[in-house]
Order: C-alpha cells, then sequence, then structure tokens
C-alpha cells in the first residue's frame, strides 16, 4: 500500500463505464406519476383500456392483449350484468330472484378459478389473474347473447322465440370458447391444451345453458 500514500484525493482518477445520466434521458411518461394524474384522467384510461380488451373478445385472435395488462374490472361488470339480466327466471313467483343472482355469480367465478387451477396443474406459463381475466372478458359474447334473448322474449315465448334464442346462444358459446382458447392455447403445453380446453368448454356451456332455458316471471 505504500504507493497509495502518494495518490491525491483531488486528482481525476480514470474509471470504467458511464455513472452520470443525463438530465433529458428520461421521458416525461416515466418521470410522470398517476399520484399527481387527475381523478378523470385516471378513470377515462382505465376504460379505455377496458374498451380495448372488448373489442380484444369481439375480434378474438391469438395475441397477449388481455394477458399484459391484466384487470378484473371487465369481468365483474359482466358477471353483475349477466346475473341481473338472469335474475327473477324462476318460475315460482313467490322467488324474488336472489338466489339466480347469487347462483350466476358463484357458478362465473368459481368455475374460473377452477379453470384456472386446472390449467396451472397441466403447466400453464400464465399467472392466476391473468387466466381469471381472459375466461372473464370472453364472458362478453354470452351476456350479448343473454341481452338479445331478454329482448325476443318480450315479442312472446314460442317456437319461433325459441329458435332465435337458440342460434344466437350457440353462436355466442362458439365465440366465447374460440375467443378463449385463442388467448390461452400459446400458454399451454402442446400435449395438454386438449385438458385445458374441456373445462372452458363446460364452462360457458353451462352459463349457455342457463342463458337458453331463462324464462322471465
Amino acid at each position: 500500500f505504500a504507493g497509495l500514500s502518494d495518490v491525491s484525493i483531488s486528482e481525476d482518477i480514470p474509471v470504467e463505464g458511464e455513472i452520470t445520466v443525463p438530465v433529458g434521458s428520461q421521458s416525461p411518461d416515466e418521470d410522470y406519476s398517476t399520484l399527481d394524474e387527475p381523478v378523470r384522467d385516471t378513470i377515462m384510461r382505465d376504460l379505455k383500456a377496458v374498451g380495448k380488451k372488448f373489442v380484444h373478445v369481439m375480434y378474438p385472435k391469438k395475441s397477449s392483449a388481455l394477458l399484459r395488462d391484466w384487470d378484473l374490472w371487465g369481468p365483474l361488470v359482466l358477471c353483475v350484468s349477466l346475473a341481473l339480466m338472469l335474475q327473477g327466471g324462476s318460475a315460482d313467483s313467490k322467488d324474488d330472484g336472489g338466489p339466480q343472482f347469487a347462483e350466476v355469480f358463484v357458478i362465473i367465478w368459481f368455475g374460473a378459478v377452477v379453470i384456472t387451477l386446472n390449467s396451472k396443474l397441466l403447466g400453464g406459463t400464465i399467472s392466476f389473474f391473468q387466466s381469471l381475466c381472459v375466461l372473464g372478458y370472453c364472458v362478453l359474447p354470452l351476456t350479448v347473447a343473454m341481452l338479445v334473448c331478454r329482448l325476443v322474449l318480450l315479442a312472446g315465448s314460442g317456437t319461433v322465440s325459441f329458435v332465435v334464442r337458440l342460434i344466437v346462444v350457440i353462436a355466442m358459446f362458439g365465440w366465447s370458447t374460440l375467443a378463449s382458447t385463442a388467448f390461452l392455447a400459446d400458454s399451454q403445453p402442446p400435449n395438454r391444451k386438449a385438458l385445458v380446453v374441456y373445462p372452458i368448454f363446460l364452462f360457458y356451456f353451462v352459463i349457455s345453458w342457463m342463458i337458453l332455458t331463462f324464462t322471465p316471471q
């Protein structure tokens, strides 16, 4: 260490690498915090994000759009909307429709959780909430089918009405199934995709059956 005594601290000692950060290197988006963002801008940004996910579901294709920025706001809105439209469908006039709402709510969320756990046990590469996001958003076609069925039932409940509802429900059931498998296909092992698709098929089939057999009080 004898040579260190001759080194002055004030001398410029060369170092390797770049240790300075230019002031203008960071973009405004990186410095901008959502804590300083107006509430209106935050709500509008979230609504736009939910709307984009709805568009991806209505035009399904192999994409990771629903997986990158997942959220559960859209699935929650769809679940509540579908449960509200299905309530009051019992033939018993004394029933106020409460059990129907709870039944739909539990079936959708419990079914999505079971499918997600099945996917993870089979070696799926997506996270728990990403799978819930995809399955929840893909209920959108069935929610549209329920809305159409309610409108058709206003005109009557005859044979023609049943045929129209059957066609709509089958089409939207296929749409939901294809959309969900399109988003989740690449996240599963190639030799186990059938074991993942089958529970998804049953999940949307049960919801479709509830929509098709719905009869207002």
